[in-house]
């Protein structure tokens, strides 16, 4: 049961987040520019809490927390090399300067990230349902952002929208065999599940301080300050229903 849904959540957060963004290129600019600065605030919220309150959480309780300590710190550092070495950015600006010829290295960087994406999505339900949950709606909110920042590239690329979208649907689904392929590796070495969660939580508050809340730093006015704090904590607050709750 639990592998038919680590594939479907993996097909939510691969193909799901693809059609979603490409949704979004098709509403006005001006619309696009409301709603994903909400996006990013949302999951900001849904990552730092799915990192704290579901993921390290788990890991400490399996596993001593020094060590566990020790692999979320590795991992963010790890995240940051990643980042220098093949531009494995959550770029939301077709204007992004570091990617504006950088398409096809953008999308080998995305294919990476997104196998890793399915990895978290399998481990974090072979330690139960709720955490698998919340992870995979942590990954599904963020993609949706990067998903639209990175059509947009493509598209001041000189790409066409037809291979843009195939491009990037190409990178997107190797979160499948990436959670399909972790799911029967850890169920053989079970043991390594709570570094791994830990490795997942480094990754979650990666992106979540190094590349969504600088996102939110380019408007500061009161307005849109408190729409940023008000849908912060909106995140926070649905995975903690969702970790309140016994579906299974």
């Amino acid at each position: 049961m639990y592998l038919l849904l680590i594939i479907i959540f993996s097909i939510l957060g691969s193909i799901g987040a693809i059609i979603f963004a490409g949704i979004f290129l098709l509403i006005k600019e001006k619309a696009q520019k409301v709603f994903i600065p909400c996006l990013i605030s949302y999951a900001t919220g849904t990552l730092l809490a799915a990192a704290f309150l579901g993921l390290i959480r788990q890991a400490v309780t399996d596993s001593e927390p020094v060590i566990v300590l020790s692999v979320v710190l590795g991992g963010i550092v790890c995240f940051f090399l990643l980042e220098k070495l093949i531009i494995w950015r959550h770029c939301h600006n077709e204007k992004c300067e570091l990617h504006g010829t950088a398409g096809p290295i953008l999308l080998i960087g995305d294919a990476f990230h997104n196998f890793i994406d399915g990895m978290i999505i399998a481990s974090s339900f072979l330690i139960n349902f709720q955490i698998g949950v919340v992870t995979s709606i942590s990954i599904i909110t963020h993609e949706i952002p990067q998903e639209v920042g990175d059509f947009a590239i493509l598209l001041n690329g000189g790409y066409s929208k037809k291979r843009a979208f195939l491009l990037n649907l190409l990178s997107s689904i190797t979160t499948i065999p990436g959670a399909i392929i972790s799911f029967f590796l850890l169920e053989i070495f079970n043991s390594i599940i709570p570094y791994i969660m830990a490795f997942s939580a480094a990754s979650f508050l990666y992106i979540a301080l190094s590349d969504l809340t600088p996102e939110l730093h380019h408007k500061s006015d009161f307005g849109t300050n408190l729409r940023q704090i008000v849908l912060i904590l909106a995140g926070i607050g649905t995975i903690v229903l969702i970790l309140s709750l016994k579906f299974i």
